[in-house]
């Protein structure tokens, strides 16, 4: 049998592997974490019979949601019904779960039952829609520097580019979405982004996606930490050592990260959407009432990037007379770099695809991940069209990168740092939450054979894991000059590659394999046989080419693309990044705000 989605080394006919002293065919739940000798096409048998079980189940007792649930998701009452020892619909078995059995070790797994493996799976799946459109929202939605980008790429470029790159992060989590419904079961559940990059091509880019995604999120929770110390100490009116304002958050992130499961955090997500909905409406208006906060326009308006002298106040006469609001219907500027800068706000604005997969994990029904994710994407386009272009409106080059700063009244300047560091927390927080499974699911479990999570002993890991990774992030975060240039080279890295780059690469993975099925192959439960025909490069090829070819072209152009894109983000970063360093830096462990002009 070949390992999981090596494509171009398909196996042929064989017998199924078996563990020395047991007879008959591995069953799901004696199966190795990550077990390379499970098809490709054992997944999507058991994952068929998961989505026919979802659909019996929504069919009988269909869910009852009304306006006011969607507006305000309730916590689950438990996860998808668990079945007995025998196999039935039901909670009448005595089945205790898994335990304390220690699910990554080989001896131990052969203890567990199926019934036992099955429903320590469904157990954690609790999330409804409803909290799954505030998770994605709550991920995504940044609608605080769309004025700055609107500034640097001006009206036409602005309103394309944001309009473009909404549709391409739409498909892409349909894409993610579709090949999650094809590989994952009760039996075999994917867990996050690497089980789908594992399911589809391999151990190598499973471990290229973990890494990336790790260290993504490992960085922005450091980011939060940063940013949310920046706005206290501006609030504080820089009295507050600046160290002390970064370590309050980080300690804060101990207590808010102890959350495990999604659903829970579905209700601070809720909290979160609107919380930024009101620093929208705020800003709004003080914006239509207010000038500029012309002050700190030269540490991070669009005018500072595209031209400094159109942000330059005169000061012949002795007081200092700012230029006025200027609007661009076309690019700004000649400069390649900052034209590529205003293109990557476009693609970081909806790259959030890194956490879907986790989303879909904990959904009671899957299928339900995509009116979801269509309904948060419309609200977030939405929000960034309106939001962004009113900010250029009346801000227009003075737009700062965090528009709720760029405020000049200090008062509400200040309402809107503290409401934004409570909706930055619950971001952070969930950021942790995800990193740390990654990390647990795929470092602990398998390497070091950790508890399952639903297990008391995984819980007491995991409240140990928690500050440590948020020690680390903001270690991270604090030790490095600029470092809001450096994550500008990590999000051209990272974030293009799990919105652009992996889902149809992954896609094309999913479908080759899909089509290059021929009559009288596939997966025996009976005999655990994996029959096929033929394998290697003729197999591929035939799977290419076998149903509607030109979406298999398609996906990579678009995945060439977006590296092209993230190449062009990093040069763009890399460029910011030496221009900032030519200056002297401030990091997180001095007690200089790098917001103080006058330290």
């Amino acid at each position: 049998m070949a390992a999981t989605g090596e494509i171009a080394g398909i196996a042929a006919d064989g017998d199924p592997p078996r563990y020395p002293g047991r007879e008959g065919p591995i069953p799901p739940s004696n199966r190795l974490l990550h077990d390379p000798n499970v098809s490709f096409y054992e997944y999507t048998y058991y994952a068929k019979l998961t989505r026919e079980e979802e659909e019996e189940t929504h069919k009988t007792s269909p869910p009852t949601v009304g306006f006011m649930q969607v507006l305000f998701p309730t916590k689950s009452s438990g996860g998808v019904t668990p079945i007995d020892t025998h196999g039935n619909n039901g909670s009448n078995g005595e089945d205790k779960g898994i335990s304390e059995k220690k699910v990554g070790e080989l001896q131990q797994r052969i203890e567990i039952s199926e019934a036992e493996w099955t429903n320590a799976s469904r157990a954690v799946r609790t999330a409804s829609g409803s909290a799954c459109f505030y998770l994605i929202t709550t991920d995504i939605l940044g609608p605080f520097g769309i004025g700055f980008s609107m500034g640097t790429l001006g009206w036409g470029p602005g309103i394309g580019l944001f309009t473009l790159f909404g549709v391409l992060a739409g498909y892409s989590g349909w894409l993610l979405w579709t090949v999650f419904l094809g590989v994952d079961s009760y039996q075999f559940p994917a867990k996050n982004y690497g089980d789908l990059a594992f399911r589809t091509w391999g151990r190598p880019l499973r471990h290229i996606v973990n890494f990336l995604q790790g260290l993504q999120l490992l960085i922005s929770v450091g980011v939060i930490v940063i940013s949310n110390g920046q706005a206290l100490s501006q609030v504080s009116k820089f009295k507050l050592c600046y160290a002390v304002c970064c370590l309050i958050w980080a300690i804060l992130g101990f207590a808010v990260g102890q959350v495990r499961t999604l659903q829970k955090f579905g209700i601070l997500a809720n909290v979160a959407v609107f919380i930024n909905l009101l620093i929208m409406f705020i800003s709004m208006g003080v914006f239509a009432h207010s000038p500029p906060n012309f002050a700190i326009s030269v540490l991070g308006s669009a005018g500072s990037v595209v031209d400094s002298t159109t942000i330059t106040p005169d000061n012949s006469t002795g007081v200092l007379v700012y230029p006025p609001i200027i609007h661009y219907n076309g690019m700004p500027s000649k400069d390649l770099a900052v034209g590529i800068f205003g293109l990557m706000q476009g693609v970081y604005a909806y790259a959030g695809a890194q956490l879907f997969i986790e989303f879909m994990a904990e959904l009671k029904r899957p299928r339900d991940f995509l009116k979801a994710m269509w309904g948060a994407q419309f609200f977030i386009y939405s929000c960034y069209m309106i939001y962004g272009c009113y900010t250029y409106f009346w801000q227009g080059q003075y737009s700062y990168q965090i528009s709720y700063q760029g405020v000049s009244p200090y008062s509400w300047q200040t309402l809107g740092n503290m409401l934004a560091v409570t909706s930055g927390l619950i971001a952070a927080a969930l950021y942790g939450n995800i990193g740390i499974k990654v990390i647990y699911n795929n470092l602990l479990m398998e390497w070091f054979h950790a508890p399952a999570l639903i297990t008391k002993r995984g819980k007491t890991l995991w409240a140990a894991i928690v500050p440590i990774y948020w020690t680390i992030a903001f270690i991270l975060a604090a030790s490095i000059p600029d470092f809001f240039g450096l994550t500008g080279v990590t999000a051209a890295v990272c974030f293009v590659q799990f919105t652009y780059t992996f889902p149809p690469l992954i896609a094309l993975g999913y479908r080759i394999q899909t089509h290059a099925l021929q009559e009288g192959e596939g997966f025996d439960p009976a005999t655990g046989v994996v029959t096929l025909h033929d394998r290697g490069l003729r197999r591929v090829i035939r799977g290419f080419f076998a149903d509607k070819w030109y979406l298999n072209v398609l996906h990579i152009l678009y995945a060439m693309g977006a590296l092209c894109v993230s190449g062009l983000g990093a040069y763009s970063s890399c460029h910011f990044l030496i221009e900032a360093f030519k200056n002297p830096q401030v990091n997180a462990f001095s007690c200089t705000s790098p917001l103080n002009l006058n330290p």
